[in-house]
Protein backbone atom coordinates (compact mmCIF):
# COMPACT_ATOMS: atom_id res chain seq x y z
CA UNK A 1 0.00 0.00 0.00
CA UNK A 2 2.10 3.12 -1.01
CA UNK A 3 2.37 6.00 1.14
CA UNK A 4 1.12 9.57 0.72
CA UNK A 5 2.89 11.85 -1.50
CA UNK A 6 1.59 15.01 0.25
CA UNK A 7 2.65 13.80 3.74
CA UNK A 8 5.09 10.50 3.15
CA UNK A 9 2.94 8.79 5.36
CA UNK A 10 1.08 5.77 5.55
CA UNK A 11 -2.43 6.16 3.40
CA UNK A 12 -5.45 6.69 5.52
CA UNK A 13 -8.37 4.43 4.97
CA UNK A 14 -11.87 2.92 6.06
CA UNK A 15 -11.35 0.52 9.15
CA UNK A 16 -11.83 -2.87 6.53
CA UNK A 17 -9.16 -1.56 4.62
CA UNK A 18 -6.72 -1.00 7.80
CA UNK A 19 -8.23 -4.60 9.30
CA UNK A 20 -7.10 -6.39 5.87
CA UNK A 21 -3.41 -4.84 5.97
CA UNK A 22 -3.45 -6.05 9.46
CA UNK A 23 -4.33 -9.10 8.68
CA UNK A 24 -1.62 -9.69 6.10
CA UNK A 25 0.63 -8.57 8.83
CA UNK A 26 -0.72 -11.10 11.18
CA UNK A 27 0.01 -13.73 9.35
CA UNK A 28 4.38 -12.70 9.75
CA UNK A 29 3.91 -12.31 13.21
CA UNK A 30 2.36 -15.57 13.67
CA UNK A 31 5.72 -16.68 11.47
CA UNK A 32 7.96 -14.97 14.05
CA UNK A 33 6.21 -16.36 16.94
CA UNK A 34 6.19 -19.79 15.92
CA UNK A 35 10.02 -19.45 14.83
CA UNK A 36 10.49 -18.03 18.53
CA UNK A 37 8.83 -21.29 20.00
CA UNK A 38 11.55 -23.03 17.68
CA UNK A 39 14.49 -20.79 19.09
CA UNK A 40 13.26 -21.65 22.53
CA UNK A 41 13.07 -25.52 21.82
CA UNK A 42 16.56 -25.38 20.49
CA UNK A 43 18.12 -22.91 23.55
CA UNK A 44 16.53 -25.92 25.87
CA UNK A 45 19.07 -28.25 23.94
CA UNK A 46 21.87 -26.71 24.07
CA UNK A 47 24.86 -28.01 25.65
CA UNK A 48 25.60 -26.97 29.68
CA UNK A 49 28.81 -26.11 31.17
CA UNK A 50 29.30 -27.68 34.76
CA UNK A 51 31.60 -25.26 37.03
CA UNK A 52 32.16 -24.90 40.99
CA UNK A 53 28.94 -23.93 42.50
CA UNK A 54 30.96 -23.59 45.44
CA UNK A 55 32.69 -20.46 44.66
CA UNK A 56 31.63 -17.68 47.30
CA UNK A 57 29.99 -14.70 46.34
CA UNK A 58 28.98 -12.16 48.82
CA UNK A 59 25.69 -10.46 49.21
CA UNK A 60 23.83 -9.19 52.20
CA UNK A 61 25.06 -11.60 54.93
CA UNK A 62 28.43 -11.68 53.76
CA UNK A 63 30.22 -14.59 51.52
CA UNK A 64 27.73 -17.64 50.66
CA UNK A 65 28.04 -20.60 48.09
CA UNK A 66 26.54 -19.58 44.46
CA UNK A 67 24.79 -22.52 45.42
CA UNK A 68 22.74 -20.37 47.68
CA UNK A 69 21.57 -18.18 44.65
CA UNK A 70 19.10 -21.16 43.80
CA UNK A 71 17.20 -20.79 47.29
CA UNK A 72 16.63 -24.20 47.11
CA UNK A 73 14.69 -24.58 44.05
CA UNK A 74 17.31 -26.12 41.29
CA UNK A 75 16.69 -23.41 38.25
CA UNK A 76 18.41 -20.25 38.72
CA UNK A 77 18.03 -16.94 36.33
CA UNK A 78 20.54 -14.05 36.55
CA UNK A 79 21.39 -10.84 35.83
CA UNK A 80 24.86 -9.52 35.31
CA UNK A 81 25.02 -5.99 36.57
CA UNK A 82 27.53 -3.91 35.17
CA UNK A 83 29.42 -1.71 37.64
CA UNK A 84 31.60 1.47 37.62
CA UNK A 85 33.91 2.05 40.65
CA UNK A 86 33.34 4.94 42.76
CA UNK A 87 30.65 6.31 40.68
CA UNK A 88 28.11 7.82 42.38
CA UNK A 89 24.48 6.35 41.66
CA UNK A 90 23.20 8.11 38.80
CA UNK A 91 26.87 6.99 37.23
CA UNK A 92 26.02 3.54 37.39
CA UNK A 93 24.91 1.73 34.18
CA UNK A 94 22.26 3.13 32.86
CA UNK A 95 21.45 0.05 30.33
CA UNK A 96 21.62 -2.25 33.37
CA UNK A 97 18.98 -0.07 35.23
CA UNK A 98 16.95 -0.69 32.98
CA UNK A 99 16.75 -4.17 32.40
CA UNK A 100 16.81 -4.49 36.55
CA UNK A 101 14.56 -2.08 36.87
CA UNK A 102 12.37 -4.10 33.93
CA UNK A 103 12.52 -7.39 35.94
CA UNK A 104 11.88 -6.12 39.44
CA UNK A 105 8.90 -8.11 39.58
CA UNK A 106 9.94 -11.06 37.45
CA UNK A 107 10.88 -13.38 40.76
CA UNK A 108 6.93 -13.26 41.96
CA UNK A 109 6.44 -15.11 38.54
CA UNK A 110 9.96 -17.30 38.48
CA UNK A 111 9.44 -18.12 41.93
CA UNK A 112 5.52 -19.80 41.67
CA UNK A 113 7.52 -21.58 38.23
CA UNK A 114 9.87 -22.82 40.78
CA UNK A 115 12.76 -20.66 39.45
CA UNK A 116 15.14 -18.38 41.13
CA UNK A 117 16.55 -14.76 40.12
CA UNK A 118 19.38 -13.08 41.40
CA UNK A 119 21.68 -10.23 40.35
CA UNK A 120 25.18 -10.16 40.61
CA UNK A 121 27.80 -7.46 39.79
CA UNK A 122 31.51 -6.88 39.79
CA UNK A 123 31.11 -3.95 42.33
CA UNK A 124 32.77 -3.88 45.92
CA UNK A 125 29.70 -4.98 48.22
CA UNK A 126 30.27 -1.88 50.55
CA UNK A 127 29.59 0.73 46.96
CA UNK A 128 26.45 -2.15 46.12
CA UNK A 129 24.78 -2.03 48.70
CA UNK A 130 23.66 1.46 48.99
CA UNK A 131 23.03 1.47 45.60
CA UNK A 132 20.27 -1.37 45.85
CA UNK A 133 19.11 0.73 49.17
CA UNK A 134 18.56 3.33 46.75
CA UNK A 135 16.89 1.87 44.14
CA UNK A 136 14.28 -0.04 46.65
CA UNK A 137 14.80 -3.14 44.58
CA UNK A 138 13.42 -5.94 46.80
CA UNK A 139 15.80 -9.03 44.75
CA UNK A 140 19.01 -10.20 45.86
CA UNK A 141 22.06 -8.59 44.65
CA UNK A 142 25.85 -10.10 45.70
CA UNK A 143 29.13 -9.01 44.32
CA UNK A 144 30.75 -11.89 42.33
CA UNK A 145 34.19 -9.57 42.39
CA UNK A 146 37.07 -11.50 41.38
CA UNK A 147 34.88 -14.84 40.70
CA UNK A 148 35.84 -16.17 37.34
CA UNK A 149 33.48 -17.07 34.78
CA UNK A 150 30.37 -18.07 34.49
CA UNK A 151 29.43 -16.53 37.64
CA UNK A 152 31.71 -13.73 37.47
CA UNK A 153 33.40 -12.35 34.63
CA UNK A 154 31.84 -10.49 31.72
CA UNK A 155 28.55 -8.37 32.71
CA UNK A 156 25.35 -6.73 31.35
CA UNK A 157 23.93 -10.38 30.48
CA UNK A 158 20.95 -12.83 31.28
CA UNK A 159 22.34 -16.45 32.41
CA UNK A 160 20.63 -19.36 33.17
CA UNK A 161 21.40 -22.04 35.59
CA UNK A 162 20.69 -25.68 36.56
CA UNK A 163 21.28 -27.11 39.36
CA UNK A 164 21.19 -31.30 39.89
CA UNK A 165 22.22 -32.24 43.82
CA UNK A 166 25.44 -30.88 44.03
CA UNK A 167 26.30 -30.28 40.43
CA UNK A 168 25.86 -26.62 38.79
CA UNK A 169 25.31 -26.23 35.13
CA UNK A 170 25.27 -22.69 32.96
CA UNK A 171 22.70 -23.54 30.54
CA UNK A 172 22.04 -20.63 28.24
CA UNK A 173 23.84 -16.34 28.32
CA UNK A 174 22.17 -13.74 25.98
CA UNK A 175 24.90 -11.57 23.98
CA UNK A 176 24.08 -7.83 23.04
CA UNK A 177 20.64 -7.06 22.18
CA UNK A 178 19.34 -10.86 23.46
CA UNK A 179 18.16 -8.71 26.88
CA UNK A 180 15.59 -7.35 25.02
CA UNK A 181 13.45 -10.36 25.34
CA UNK A 182 13.12 -9.51 29.34
CA UNK A 183 12.93 -5.37 28.69
CA UNK A 184 9.02 -4.83 28.18
CA UNK A 185 9.18 -1.60 27.17
CA UNK A 186 10.90 -2.58 23.86
CA UNK A 187 8.28 -4.57 22.86
CA UNK A 188 5.39 -1.82 23.69
CA UNK A 189 7.48 0.84 21.91
CA UNK A 190 7.97 -1.56 18.75
CA UNK A 191 4.01 -1.65 18.67
CA UNK A 192 3.82 2.31 18.26
CA UNK A 193 3.95 4.46 14.97
CA UNK A 194 7.35 6.36 16.01
CA UNK A 195 8.91 3.04 17.39
CA UNK A 196 11.42 3.64 19.53
CA UNK A 197 12.72 7.00 18.07
CA UNK A 198 16.19 5.29 17.27
CA UNK A 199 17.75 6.75 13.72
CA UNK A 200 18.60 2.73 12.98
CA UNK A 201 15.05 1.68 12.60
CA UNK A 202 13.27 1.35 9.12
CA UNK A 203 11.02 4.57 9.23
CA UNK A 204 8.13 5.47 6.47
CA UNK A 205 9.39 8.43 4.91
CA UNK A 206 8.74 11.87 6.44
CA UNK A 207 8.92 9.79 9.84
CA UNK A 208 11.18 11.83 12.61
CA UNK A 209 14.21 10.55 11.86
CA UNK A 210 15.32 9.14 15.56
CA UNK A 211 17.89 9.59 17.58
CA UNK A 212 20.81 7.53 18.92
CA UNK A 213 20.08 3.93 20.25
CA UNK A 214 19.13 4.33 24.13
CA UNK A 215 18.64 7.84 23.92
CA UNK A 216 15.50 7.92 26.41
CA UNK A 217 17.49 5.96 29.40
CA UNK A 218 18.57 9.26 30.67
CA UNK A 219 17.14 11.87 31.80
CA UNK A 220 16.69 15.20 33.14
CA UNK A 221 14.53 15.96 36.29
CA UNK A 222 11.88 17.09 34.26
CA UNK A 223 12.05 14.18 32.02
CA UNK A 224 13.66 15.34 29.27
CA UNK A 225 15.85 12.85 27.79
CA UNK A 226 19.76 13.88 28.54
CA UNK A 227 23.06 13.03 28.74
CA UNK A 228 24.07 15.70 30.54
CA UNK A 229 25.52 16.42 34.25
CA UNK A 230 22.21 16.89 35.68
CA UNK A 231 20.98 13.49 34.14
CA UNK A 232 20.04 10.41 35.91
CA UNK A 233 18.84 6.71 34.12
CA UNK A 234 15.20 7.17 33.98
CA UNK A 235 14.20 4.83 36.67
CA UNK A 236 16.30 7.07 39.54
CA UNK A 237 13.51 9.66 39.40
CA UNK A 238 10.62 7.84 41.44
CA UNK A 239 13.26 6.84 43.93
CA UNK A 240 12.58 9.40 47.30
CA UNK A 241 15.62 11.89 47.22
CA UNK A 242 16.90 11.94 43.93
CA UNK A 243 17.63 15.08 43.10
CA UNK A 244 19.74 16.43 39.93
CA UNK A 245 23.87 16.10 40.47
CA UNK A 246 26.83 18.21 39.84
CA UNK A 247 29.02 15.35 39.34
CA UNK A 248 28.12 12.81 37.10
CA UNK A 249 30.45 9.93 37.54
CA UNK A 250 31.11 7.60 34.80
CA UNK A 251 28.45 5.50 32.42
CA UNK A 252 28.57 2.74 30.57
CA UNK A 253 28.01 2.65 26.89
CA UNK A 254 25.23 1.47 24.84
CA UNK A 255 25.22 -1.49 22.80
Amino acid sequence: MPQDPRTGRPPVVDLATWQAARDELLVREKAHTREGDAIAAARRRLPMVEFDGTVEVVGAGGPVPFTDLFDGRDELVVYQHMWHDGAPHQGQCEGCTNMVWHLRDTEVYLNARGVSFAVVTTGRWDEVAPFVEFMGYTHPWYSVRDVPAPVGGDMAYLSCFLRDGERTFLTYSTTGRGNEQAAGAFGVLDMTPYGRGEAWEDKPDGWPEGDTPCWYWRSAADGTATWGPDSRPVPQWTRPGATPEETLGRHGDCH
